[in-house]
Order: structure tokens, then sequence, then C-alpha cells
């Protein structure tokens, strides 16, 4: 399977394990609850998953590779205790707590969060020294002394034989203890974690164009000749920031991250002609409904790799500002829920709403750094937050410089017309984000017709969560136009938010 259906195989069977009767006891018992060991090439997004599984769950997870460990540090280290069998002391080796066991209940105490998942990575790659212990522990979930607490999964992870010479074999009895799930390289999985993190536009449209060269393992005389998902998602990450520096990006770097040298040339050599056609199509224009006839022209007779080239630059210019208007609408609708709390406790006799502001931001700030340090919500989570926090501070200097007679009514008034103003240029932003999906549209009917270009829109619209969300809130007649899977978008709009009007209101006077 893919990572995708991995992932939600691992989240079905955490919520299988977490289900309890009704007197708390788990129903599949804690002896009974087989670690999952997720089998595939390195590289696919087996450890991302897991980081992604427990920010959606909201619990806790502790990540370790099994290769740096020893004996020692996986079961303890031995000392000697001294105890009495039938009336005679004996010298007895003991262990103290393992130090994977100890994180566990470091992360839960620091976190306060009481399910999670253990995750160890490389299981299959253990010294040998480590090898019994490790078997041990995949049967019985146990270290030296200590198990692993209650209401925590443990997930394992390993690289087939074939990608690592250290690679041990689990035995029948092992394995017939374990929850196994193979995992393969797919692009079209990969893409919508790529589209969900902004994998560079030149890297999405060269692999749809070279889908073969995504993923590539040989063993050469020369040694090791390979491509991952981890390259491309690291060399996507380069590109931008030597973009942002004017750096050059060329062969020489590309070669780092794409270690083959006929994909990495190939790469280089198309990241040129992608940002050439950037120049040279003038995206903005088209966006904007004033695509010149040239331009038309030359688009109609383009090959086909051309036209995928363009369609990319297309789709990442939209999907770069309809992600833009989604994170600006979700900060709203934080803002809201943390402005709605200040005017609650401004109604409190003799409260400074000054005072307030402060002490919601201070509260605010201090559980993001929390989620930061806990790893319990995703970066873009965090990015909203931090930016609710500058809107906040913007807020309370209002307040701050209007102090003068300043009371929880007129406190009230200050911020509803900041918030107002936002909204306002919120819905400015939406407009022009919907004009620039249907002049996107339009273009691509124009010069392409009802082919297979259009299909490839709507298709990558659909798969995209930014732009999936922003048209299933604020609708779009040219996509609804030429989808076929219209029904599918009814029947997800129980799943999707639905927009909420960003008006600011004061409860307590309803």
């Amino acid at each position: 399977m893919n990572i995708k259906e991995a992932k939600e195989q691992i989240k079905n069977a955490i919520a299988a394990y977490f289900t309890q009767d009704s007197f708390s006891n788990y129903l599949i018992p804690i002896e009974r609850q087989r670690p999952i060991f997720l089998m595939g090439a390195p590289g696919i997004g087996k450890t991302a998953i897991m980081e992604q599984i427990a920010q959606e769950l909201g619990i806790a997870l502790v990540s370790y590779s099994m290769t740096h460990h020893t004996r020692q540090s996986a079961l303890g280290l031995p000392f000697i205790v001294r105890k009495n069998f039938g009336g005679v002391e004996y010298d007895v080796s003991e262990y103290t707590m393992s130090e994977i066991i100890a994180s566990v209940y470091e992360t839960m105490e620091r976190t306060g969060l009481k399910q999670g998942i253990l995750f160890l990575d490389e299981i299959n790659c253990v010294s040998e020294t480590l090898a019994p212990s490790m078997l041990q522990f995949l049967q019985f979930k146990v270290f030296g002394r200590h198990r692993v607490p209650d209401g925590w999964i443990v997930v394992t992870a390993g690289n087939p034989p074939e990608y690592n010479k250290s690679v041990r074999e689990f035995d029948v009895v092992t394995l017939d203890r374990l929850k196994r799930i193979d995992v393969e390289p797919d692009f079209e999985a990969w893409k919508e974690y790529a589209y969900k993190t902004g994998v560079h536009p030149a890297i999405l449209s060269y692999l749809e164009i070279k889908k073969g060269d995504f993923y590539s393992v040989e063993t050469t005389v020369d040694g090791k000749k390979f491509v991952t998902a981890r390259g491309w998602d690291d060399l996507s990450q380069m590109i931008r920031l030597y973009e942002q520096h004017g750096f050059v990006v060329n062969e020489k770097l590309v070669i780092q991250y794409l270690q083959e040298g006929k994909i990495a040339k190939n790469f280089a050599i198309y990241y040129d002609l992608f940002n050439k056609y950037k120049s040279d199509y003038q995206v903005d224009n088209i966006l904007a409904g004033k695509a010149s006839t040239e331009i038309k022209a030359r688009a109609s007779s383009a090959k086909f790799d051309e036209r995928l080239s363009l369609l990319g630059l297309l789709l990442n210019a939209v999907s770069s500002e309809i992600h833009n208007v989604m994170e600006h609408e979700q900060i709203l609708i934080d803002l809201k829920k943390e402005l709605q709390n200040a005017l609650s406790k401004m109604t409190s006799r003799g409260a400074d709403p000054v005072a307030v502001m402060e002490k919601q931001i201070d509260a605010l700030q201090n559980k993001l750094a929390a989620a930061k340090e806990n790893h319990t919500l995703s970066a873009e989570a965090i990015r909203s937050g931090n930016i609710v926090i500058e809107r906040m501070q913007k807020q309370k200097e209002i307040l701050l410089h209007n102090r003068e007679g300043l009371d929880k009514n007129s406190a009230y008034q200050l911020l509803k017309q900041d918030f107002d103003e936002e909204s306002a240029a919120f819905s400015r932003e939406v407009e022009k984000a919907g004009k620039s999906l249907s002049h996107m549209f339009e273009f691509t009917e124009e010069v392409f017709g009802e082919g297979e270009e259009v299909l490839i829109l709507v298709t990558e619209l659909t798969m995209n969560p930014h732009t999936a969300r922003f048209i299933s809130h604020f609708g779009n007649e040219a996509y609804f136009n030429h989808s076929k899977e219209l029904l599918f978008f009814e029947r997800q709009k129980d799943l999707i938010l639905d927009l909420k009007t960003l008006k600011l209101t004061d409860k307590s006077q309803t």
C-alpha cells in the first residue's frame, strides 16, 4: 500500500487499541495489542506520517532510531542489589529504567498527555547485542524490568534487506506478534502531502512529466544511486531558500539531494526551462485576464511537456494565492475566538481592558510555546497562532492609545472596528483569488479547448487541500462547470469547515 493508506491503517489501529469498555478496560488487552511494523524503502515518509498522526489525534509522540542504541541504553544499566531468599542473602543484578521508557514518562509529564505513540525506527537494524532484547520487547513491550505505559501504542519501522546490509530477519514467532504494513513509494499519494507543505512547483510539474524519477534505488559498481521522496522534499526547501537569497540553483546543488546523476541533471535542466516558461508566459497577466494574443498562440502550439509546465505554473500561482486566503480565514476565526474570550472577561467589575488583552496574549504565547516544544501542533498552525498574537498586540496598542475613559463598551467598539476592517480586507482577497481561478479556466478553455488540460486543472484543484477547501467555502462557477465530481463536493461539505460569519459580536450582549 502507499504511505497515505498506511497512515489511515495506523490511525484506525490506534482507535481500535484505545477503545475501552464501560469499566475503562481496553477491549484489546495491552498484551494483545500488536506493535505495528511499517516495512518500506528508506525516505518514503514513514517518520513524517507519525508526526502527522500524533498531531491529528492530539496524542504524544516519542521517536527513536534504534541504530543509535546500545543494549545498556535500551534496557537500562545493570546494578547489584542484596536479596534474601529462604533466609540466605544473595547478590542479584537488576536494571535501571530504560532510556526509551523513561522518555515516555518524561513526555507524559511535560505535555500532560497520557496517550501516545512510541515510534521505534530501523527496528530490524539493531546491534547484535541488542537484538535478543529487541525481540523480547516486540513480544511483551518490556525493556528490562519496565513496560511501556498503558495508553501508549508501539509503532516500529524497518527497511527491506535490499536497502540495508545491517537488516536482521525476524523469526516467525516475532512476526506473528506484529501488525505488519508494507509500504511502497507512490507519487500520487506523496503529491497530496506535497500540496499541503508547499513543495516547489518545478518539482511537482517535473514529476508529473517523469513520474518514474520520483523514487529510484540502484546498486552499481560505483555504489548506491538513489532518489527518494525525502530527497525531493529537502531539495524543495533548499530551492526556495536559494531563490530567496538569489543564489544559483544548478546541477551541483541538485545532485546533493538527488543522488542519481541522470535524474539530477535532467531536473536541473528542467528547472532552468521552468523558470524560462515562468518569464515567457507572464502568468500574472494570465490570472488577471490580460493574456496577450502572442502568449495564447504560443501556448496553443506548445508541445505537451510545455503545456504541463504551464499548467503547473498556473496552478502554483493560484494555489499559493488561495493558500494565503485560507490561512487568513483561519487567522480570523482564531482571532474572533480570542477576542470574544477577552471581551467576556472585560465584563468583570473593575476589569482593565488593556490588562485583559495582555493576559489573553500571554496565555496564547504560552500555549504556542508548549505546542512547539511538544510537537503537538503543525508548523502551519503555530505560524497562524503567531500571526494571531501579532494582530492582538496591535489591538492592545489601539486600546492603549485610547486608554483615557476606556471601558468595556468602548473597548468593544474599538476592537470591533479593527476586526471588521480586517474582515473586509479578507473579503477582497477572496474575490481576487476567485477571479484568478476563473481566469485560469478561461485561458485554458480558449487556448486548449475542452481537452485533457482542463481535466488536469480540475483534478489538481480537487486534490489540493487548500483549493478544495476554498471552492467548498466560496464556490467557483468555472470549476463546477467542468467538474464531473460535483456530487463528491456535495458529500464533502459536512466534512469541511463551513464558512463562518466573520463578524465580531459581544456574546454578553446577546
